[in-house]
């Protein structure tokens, strides 16, 4: 399990900060509609990210999380997973997801980013553009460095680097010689279903092929620690905001 229905991510909302925000509906290359969250910041032409979320799909916390980074500059689309099965209204907390989420597939994940993709390149076919996600989104942004997006970086909140993915999905251990970008991985020290040992394998195994990364474990930090109620890990989420600021900057 992530972060809690109620949950809302650890950047508290930037004062005086205008910005423009939108439900859309898309649609992949498959032809099929899927749900998605636009946040645009003020100042337009930055980089700009597509946000994937965790295990429950497109909810506030990822809709807060869009807002925050176009508070920074960075416009946003958080998309949600599960149109081909769910559809593209918004959902409750008894929403049972875990049916959903067995259903996809790493084609339709990066179908869905393309879409997004296009909306946030749409003026600019080469703007700088990053994912970032969180637990089942950890692993599949840094997927998505391996799927042929052009990103400039991919950024996971502890996801599992070598756990295979769903419906003959490879690990990105697994996909490691066709990352194609920078990655960044935030990992909780005390997160007892990530072991560190899996995350310095796929360190190494991305150093040998000269792929630039960096993976920053917080000690006596949980799964799911990057959240504003977590009020004694402040001091690891404010670290891991600021190196996402920092490696969007560097990578742009």
């Amino acid at each position: 399990m992530c972060h809690r229905y109620d949950a809302l991510p650890a950047v508290p909302p930037l004062a005086g900060a205008a910005v423009d925000v939108q439900d859309l509906t898309l649609t992949a290359s498959d032809g099929v509609e899927f749900a998605a969250f636009h946040a645009r910041p003020e100042q337009p032409g930055g980089p700009a990210i597509v946000v994937l979320p965790d295990v429950r799909g497109l909810f506030r916390f990822y809709e807060e999380l869009a807002m925050r980074f176009a508070e920074a500059g960075v416009e946003a689309v958080a998309i949600d997973y599960f149109g081909r099965t769910a559809g593209v209204g918004k959902r409750d907390a008894e929403f049972d997801f875990w049916p959903h989420v067995r259903g996809t597939t790493p084609e339709g994940i990066a179908a869905d980013v393309a879409a997004a993709a296009a909306v946030l390149r749409a003026d600019d076919a080469e703007r700088a553009l990053f994912t970032v996600g969180f637990c089942f989104g950890g692993s599949n942004s840094w997927l998505q460095a391996a799927a042929g997006h052009n990103l400039s970086g991919a950024i996971g909140f502890y996801g599992h680097p070598t756990r295979d993915g769903l419906n003959g999905g490879a690990s990105p251990l697994g996909r490691v010689d066709d990352v194609a970008s920078p990655l960044l991985g935030l990992m909780g020290g005390a997160d007892e279903g990530i072991p560190r040992a899996e995350v310095d394998k796929f360190a190494a195994a991305l150093d040998q092929r000269g792929v630039a990364n960096e993976f920053i474990t917080y000690d006596g930090a949980p799964h799911s620690f990057f959240d504003r109620t977590y009020d004694e890990h402040q001091a690891a989420c404010a670290d891991a905001w600021s190196r996402i600021q920092n490696f969007i900057s560097a990578n742009s």
